[in-house]
């Protein structure tokens, strides 16, 4: 089967006719003849199997075998994970000024000779990752779930801010960066001296966001930011929320907070009971997945290893199958030495 296979595309490829094959003496399909004077030699389909299958076989096998199980498992997701294939080439190439020069730094980067099979290999490589987050929540417990919630679940609360930037460039010297992170992180602490004085400590704090906020979004609110936790808000902002759950409401920040955005004075006016723990399953098991997929540096590798065993995944062939058994090894050993240097 396999020669007859490789036959026909060979055939197709070449776009030669298939019909009378030479064969060898032992009896094997020949693929290729040449000859010089009377000199002929042949190529046999086995000989030009067993090439392609200690060069190639192992990577073109897994990627197989890989979106076989990944579709079936997901089918669901394989028109997104085509979608994302499809926007990280426009975005490609729109980057790299046309798609000749795209696929120019294709083929100096990569073993991919034309973008059709770049996007395939982008394609499974959103599959593949869309796999690891499944597998990753399939390994959260209900006790981690239930931990999670009692010791770090939290309310929802109201916060304003004062948002206030510094005028640092990259062009600057560090000592003028330092002076301009200082000028603004001074203006924080005068806001907060304001505050310190004010009777009306909610009032005085909305007009100091008038007055001082740079948040341009906010600004007009009062500088509401509405009723937040640690799931609305990416990690860059945990010091704001630390300090938030620090206060109690009708409280403000008495220490300068800073964010990717900027410093920032906050005021936290109120709370609403924690959701239950109902309401909170899944962003807990989102929350802890991401996490295992963080600490775990040899997850992805037990992700396939756990799908294709699944599918009672068996390589017949002795070569193919040695051969994966190194490569899984190799990849176990990159992932540990990675983290190690990390």
């Amino acid at each position: 089967m396999k020669k007859f296979i490789l036959l026909s595309l060979i055939c197709l490829l070449t776009l030669c006719g298939c019909g009378k094959i030479p064969t060898l003496q032992n009896g094997e399909e020949a693929v290729v003849t040449f000859t010089k004077g009377k000199e002929e030699h042949k190529i046999s389909a086995e000989e030009l199997y067993d090439e392609l299958k200690n060069n190639f076989g192992l990577e073109a096998t897994l990627k197989l075998i890989d979106t076989y199980i990944l579709e079936k498992e997901y089918d669901d997701y394989i028109e997104e994970a085509k979608k994302n294939a499809e926007n990280y080439i426009e975005a490609y190439v729109n980057a790299y000024g046309g798609e000749e020069e795209f696929l120019n730094d294709i083929r100096q980067r990569t073993n991919y000779s034309s973008i059709d099979a770049y996007k395939e290999y982008l394609y499974l490589s959103f599959m593949q990752s869309h796999a690891l987050e499944e597998y990753a929540k399939s390994l959260v417990t209900d006790k981690e779930i239930e931990d999670y919630y009692n010791e770090k679940a939290k309310e929802d609360v109201e916060v304003y801010h004062i948002l206030i930037t510094s005028d640092a460039t990259d062009s600057m010297t560090s000592d003028e960066k330092k002076e301009a992170e200082n000028k603004a992180k001074d203006k924080v602490k005068e806001v907060i001296k304001k505050l310190d004085e004010a009777e009306n400590k909610f009032d005085t704090f909305k007009s100091l966001v008038k007055e001082y906020s740079e948040d341009e979004a906010t600004k007009d609110d009062n500088g509401n930011l509405g009723y937040i936790n640690y799931n609305d808000l990416s990690e860059e902002y945990d010091e704001l929320l630390d300090a938030a759950y620090k206060l109690k409401n009708g409280e403000y920040s008495k220490d300068v907070i800073t964010t990717e955005l900027g410093y920032h004075v906050i005021y936290r006016n109120a709370s609403r009971d924690k959701s239950s723990l109902e309401d909170l399953k899944n962003e807990i098991v989102e929350k802890l997945a991401s996490e295992k997929i963080q600490n775990n540096s040899t997850i992805s590798v037990d992700s396939m290893k756990n799908y294709r065993k699944d599918y009672n995944l068996k390589i017949i062939d002795d070569n193919l199958n040695r051969q994966y058994g190194i490569y899984l090894n190799n990849l176990t050993n990159q992932a540990l030495s990675q983290s190690t240097t990390d």
